[in-house]
Parts: structure tokens; C-alpha cells; sequence
């Protein structure tokens, strides 16, 4: 059974609290992880462009709710993520093979 967790982002454009449920991985250090994923379509999906503005964000997982700084994780530490959230969720493997560009894999860290 996938987890899924509950994100709510500040609207870059709008500056309205927007929400989006997304599978997610627990990182071992209280925070989380999850790809910025549009099913492999060119684009990313407009919700991973929100924490790059401001990336204070807020999470509920199960009855779990917490602050978290979002950050697109980089190099080996993508390439360490994106194979344990593919591990965890194979159709990531599609959505990748499904566009040129790659796919962010976001990291949600405590606050």
C-alpha cells in the first residue's frame, strides 16, 4: 500500500494555500520525499514550481501534520531518492522514459 501525503503550497502566482495529495517515502530524518511528477508529460506539474518561490510548506501524513522546507534534491542524493521512490512506485520508471526532461524529486524537511 503507497502513502500518500497531503501538501499545501503558497501559490507563487495567486498566493492562495493550494493542496496536493502525492506518494510519498519517509527520508529517515523526519522529513519526506516525493516526485514532482506530471505522468511524464513534457512539463512539470505547476505545484513543484510553488516552493521554489517560497518553500515553506505544510504536510499531513496519516494524522501527522508538520511544517517542512521543500528543496529539489541534486546529484547523488536525486539519483538516491529517485531510485528508492522507483523501488517504492514502479511506474515512475515509465513516466521518466515518457519525457526528455528529468523529473524532479523534491525533499520535504522538517521545520
Amino acid at each position: 500500500m503507497l502513502t500518500t501525503l497531503l501538501l499545501t503550497t503558497k501559490g507563487r502566482k495567486s498566493g492562495e494555500q493550494q493542496m496536493i495529495p502525492l506518494i510519498c517515502k519517509p527520508t529517515g530524518d523526519g522529513g519526506f520525499c516525493v516526485i514532482a511528477s506530471k505522468g511524464g508529460a513534457p512539463s512539470h506539474p505547476a505545484w513543484s514550481m510553488n516552493p521554489k518561490a517560497d518553500p515553506a510548506v505544510h504536510a499531513k501524513v496519516a494524522n501527522e501534520e508538520f511544517k517542512a522546507m521543500a528543496r529539489v534534491a541534486e546529484g547523488d542524493e536525486r539519483e538516491r531518492l529517485w531510485n528508492a521512490m522507483v523501488d517504492y512506485y514502479a511506474l515512475y520508471t515509465d513516466y521518466q522514459a515518457s519525457t526528455e526532461s528529468l523529473i524532479p524529486v523534491m525533499l520535504l524537511d522538517p521545520a
